[in-house]
């Protein structure tokens, strides 16, 4: 019988029907003329203004917004499959400065929101139905908004500066190559199939791997701690000179919705319960047949068989399967990504690395990028990204302007789903070695989505303040090396190579202090997973309105829906809790 999915790219042709200047200008003159009926608003403003009259310049910015995300996102899309193509990227570059121009001529509509006094801002907010948190969300911003033509400026500074650095690191780093000697045979790869000898079975293959990874962003030191050092400095100039925010990060938590101090309690949380993964890479080490075990060896495999390749059709399986077991509905939706050609899951030369959704409408089927290399965590990989695309399909009955989760809930579905995975796993195997195994592989997964995340965002906060006090790159790379050391303790031997860790990473450079999303979502999705193992399929229908709000309510209040208090430290706690049971549930042998 043959395969039913097999890897390819994707298709953009819902988003545009090809890339050619006559298509690419309908776009854009279509995307002009939404702004210009939004444009011929302006002296229409006013605090008295009727409903009907608020409610039609709402309807016609989300028409702008609905053209502007078709023409940014196939242009986004476009060079994500191909980061060395110069034809997508001169045009992503163009599609972007038309955007922001665009959006410039149209900024006066959120500023007068913004400033508008409270009583009439109420007045219209309930009157505004699916946008009202929309609307909310914009008012949080008041106290930092600057005037019109300071707004515009800005706006034109970040796509012609940060946004051009952040995009000459993409384009720097997805250029290079590998190369790794396996079995006597030295081969060349992408980062991609790089990362999966960091999990071989063979020490010397592991820290060989680790090696040349950070020999080859080493060369690059320089040029990529420049450009971090560029894009804090830039964001600490608008953000804390201009703006008024009394930290870096407070800029992220605004935008999520989510007070400073309950980040705080996140991470002081995450940086209290780190005993519980020294605890548990103690008792790996052990498994493994070593005294202590070494950075170069925290993904080794606790298992001497060799993991077969699982083909694409075959993950493809697996994950509808456990989707399948949890909700129907969760794998239809799934299925619909892959039936629509929005997945790009081939291994190329130039491709953007690692994985993401795009969820760019309510009505279409997100787009979905996997490096798939056959390696048996890669089906974990599937597993979260279509989470992701499942998430925003169950959003789709809300506005484009509120289907989008919140950023801390947005990884609440794709962690939940590599949960499935792993319970249907766990299922099929009878022999207690082998559970042991995938409970080994599992906790690895989790130290890689909440602590790892966590310290990432530490190390963020700490380097922003070195940014700001001059300090150098490699003055950067020592005080990550530190935090390494902070993280593991005494139960992890961390080489020096892992100072450059830091400039390797994505999130860092793109979406400043992002990471702790994951950690957010994981410990969540751990307290919701253990919920669905005790009230088993009653609680498929919690989980899908938690998720069929998108961004339509604040996070806290979706949160309370489910009876979570994201303020209590003993929530967070509780997540950890989860953790430690799994880890008293292994043997070593």
């Amino acid at each position: 019988m043959p395969e039913k999915y097999i890897q390819s790219g994707w298709r953009l042709e819902e988003l545009i029907g090809s890339f050619d200047e006559s298509e690419i200008n309908d776009a854009l003159a279509a995307v002009t003329e939404s702004a210009g009926k939004i444009e011929a608003l302006r002296d229409k403003l006013s605090p008295d203004m009727s409903e009907d009259a608020f409610r039609s310049g709402l309807a016609l910015l989300e028409e702008f917004t609905h053209r502007a995300m078709h023409l940014h996102a196939s242009t986004a899309l476009w060079f994500s499959a191909d980061t060395q193509n110069q034809e997508a990227l001169a045009l992503l570059g163009r599609v972007e400065q038309a955007l922001t121009e665009t959006n410039n001529r149209i900024m006066f509509f959120s500023l007068w929101w913004r400033k508008l006094d409270s009583e009439n801002a109420r007045r219209l907010m309930d009157v505004s139905g699916d946008l009202r948190y929309y609307l909310y969300q914009q008012r949080l911003f008041s106290d930092h908004t600057l005037t019109e033509p300071e707004e515009q400026i800005i706006s034109i500074k970040d796509v012609n500066g940060v946004g051009a650095l952040t995009t000459i690191y993409d384009i720097i780093t997805n250029k290079f190559v590998f190369s790794v000697e396996i079995d006597g045979e030295r081969k060349e790869m992408s980062r991609d199939e790089l990362a999966v000898y960091v999990r071989h079975s063979l020490p010397e293959v592991r820290e060989a791997a680790y090696r040349e990874q950070y020999r080859v962003f080493g060369a690059e030191t320089t040029v990529l701690g420049q450009i971090y050092i560029n894009t804090v400095r830039d964001g600490q100039s608008e953000n804390m000179g201009l703006r008024s925010f009394k930290a870096p990060i407070s800029v992220r938590n605004l935008s999520n919705d989510i007070p400073d101090d309950v980040v705080d309690t996140l991470l002081d949380v995450c940086s209290e319960k780190a005993h519980v993964f020294r605890d548990y890479f103690k008792m790996k080490a052990e498994r493994i047949g070593s005294d202590k075990l070494r950075r170069f060896d925290l993904y080794a495999p606790v298992s001497s068989a060799k993991q077969e390749d699982i083909p694409f059709n075959d993950a493809v399986t697996m994950v509808m399967e456990s989707f399948n077991a949890f909700s129907p509905e969760f794998a239809s939706l799934a299925k619909r990504v892959l039936d629509e050609g929005h997945i790009d899951s081939e291994i190329r030369p130039g491709k953007r690395g690692g994985a993401f959704c795009f969820s760019v409408t309510p009505e279409l089927a997100p787009w979905v990028l996997v490096n798939y290399t056959g390696e048996p965590r890669q089906v974990a990989t599937l597993a979260h990204e279509l989470g992701h695309a499942v998430h925003s399909m169950l959003a789709r009955d809300h506005s484009i302007l509120t289907f989008h989760a919140p950023l801390p809930l947005a990884e609440t579905a794709s962690v939940f789903a590599e949960m499935l995975l792993t319970d249907r796993l766990l299922s099929e195997v009878k022999e207690d070695t082998a559970r042991q195994d995938i409970l080994f592989e599992t906790i690895d997964n989790i130290y890689a989505t909440v602590l790892r995340q966590a310290f990432f965002v530490l190390f963020e906060r700490e380097a922003h303040e070195a940014v700001k006090e001059g300090k150098t790159i490699d003055q950067l790379s020592e005080m990550y090396l530190e935090n390494l050391k902070i993280q593991f303790g005494d139960a992890v031997d961390i080489d020096p190579v892992f100072s450059r860790e830091w400039i390797s990473i994505p999130h860092i450079f793109h979406t400043p202090f992002y990471c702790y999303a994951y950690s957010f979502g994981m410990l969540l999705s751990l307290s919701l997973y253990k919920r669905y193992k005790e009230e088993g399929a009653a609680f498929a229908p919690v989980m899908i309105q938690i998720l069929s709000h998108g961004g339509s309510m604040k996070p806290a209040d979706i949160l309370k829906e489910a009876g979570i208090e994201m303020a209590d430290q003993a929530f967070w706690r509780g997540g950890f809790r989860v953790i430690e049971d799994m880890v008293g549930k292994l043997e070593v042998k």
